[in-house]
């Protein structure tokens, strides 16, 4: 499993991991990475700038500040890895 997810580009590690704890929603994983090119020397290529859309899918109340934190916690090895900024939608 550990190989496996080093040979994954980031956006399809983020979805592995994600797509476990979020059977309940449909994912949406965007990389804006080009639009931040230039800024604290970012290229532009490196999927360092991700979008994650969350669409509920059963339409109950979901509590919003605990997903970020999960999400959050879920991904601290992609910060660690050069995941600069994250960007959480929840529909």
């Amino acid at each position: 499993l550990l190989y496996s997810l080093k040979i994954m580009n980031r956006k399809q590690r983020i979805d592995k991991i994600l797509s476990k704890k979020f059977n309940n929603f449909m994912l949406e994983i965007i990389d804006n990475s080009n639009l931040h090119k230039g800024h604290n020397n970012f290229t532009g290529n490196d999927e360092t700038h991700i979008k994650i859309i969350l669409t509920n899918k059963n339409k109950r109340p979901t509590n919003r500040l605990n997903i970020h934190k999960l999400i959050n916690n879920l991904l601290t090895d992609e910060f660690k890895r050069g995941l600069h900024s994250l960007e959480i939608k929840i529909n």
